[in-house]
């Protein structure tokens, strides 16, 4: 290719990027959906998730585990930007925090993923409507797949309302 010919397709390339749009930033705005107050139940197993609006560019979540009368298992988490993806930063009772990046998230399902976590690798939470959420966890323990699923029903957020 002739210089003065190189010289105009470097020119096009350079203009074509500059005005091209940029990547539209992920924010937890796009996940407002999973807000709210969110109910299993499972015999005598109560399992709560509570996720604040987003705001300050965050999501801040929490969940407990109540086996008859006592608490089992707790968690808080945080749902906030890092590199132009989502990071769910975890704080589960009696194990280390651990973060999550985001791998798939839409206007229904967002996915997290830690590789080099024990287990789970990958937290996933899908919107089924209005009222009912679906969550997981999955991933490889001992060598073997494995998959926790969760069926969640929106619940009231006022405590008097479960009857407490």
């Amino acid at each position: 290719m002739p210089p003065d010919r190189c010289l105009v397709a470097i020119a096009l390339i350079v203009l074509g990027e500059a005005s091209a749009p940029a990547a539209q930033e992920m924010t937890v705005d796009r996940i407002a959906w999973l807000q709210g107050c969110w109910r299993s139940i499972r015999d005598e197993t109560t399992i709560e998730e509570q996720w604040m609006a987003p705001r300050g560019g965050s999501m801040l979540g929490m969940g407990r585990t109540v086996r008859g009368s006592k608490t089992v298992e707790y968690e808080l988490v945080m749902i906030s930007q890092q590199n132009g993806r989502l990071a769910y930063e975890a704080h589960p009772s009696g194990q280390p925090s651990a973060t999550f990046l985001s791998t798939t998230v839409s206007d229904t399902t967002i996915v997290f993923e830690n590789a080099e976590h024990d287990f789970p690798q990958r937290v996933g939470y899908k919107r089924n409507g209005s009222d009912a959420l679906e969550a997981w966890i999955e991933g490889q323990a001992n060598g073997k797949s494995r998959r926790v699923d969760f069926a969640y029903e929106r619940a009231r957020c006022d405590p008097r309302a479960t009857g407490q």
